[in-house]
């Protein structure tokens, strides 16, 4: 049985998921506080939902 594909989230769906503004996601990104995100040839900016997952489960354990 093949692997099912990773999701790829834009920003949008990241920051509407976490709750957080637009603003908040780009200064933790310049700061690389943030989830790894990948930035495509057109320019977009995309988050895998394991990496994700995983950012969100290091703040759980760092708490």
């Amino acid at each position: 049985m093949a692997k099912p594909r990773d999701e790829m989230l834009t920003i949008s769906q990241v920051i509407e998921e976490i709750r957080i503004p637009r603003a908040t996601f780009y200064q933790w990104r310049a700061c690389n506080k943030g989830p790894k995100s990948i930035k495509l040839p057109n320019g977009s900016v995309r988050i895998r939902r394991s990496e994700l997952d995983r950012w969100l489960t290091s703040l759980e354990e760092a708490a």
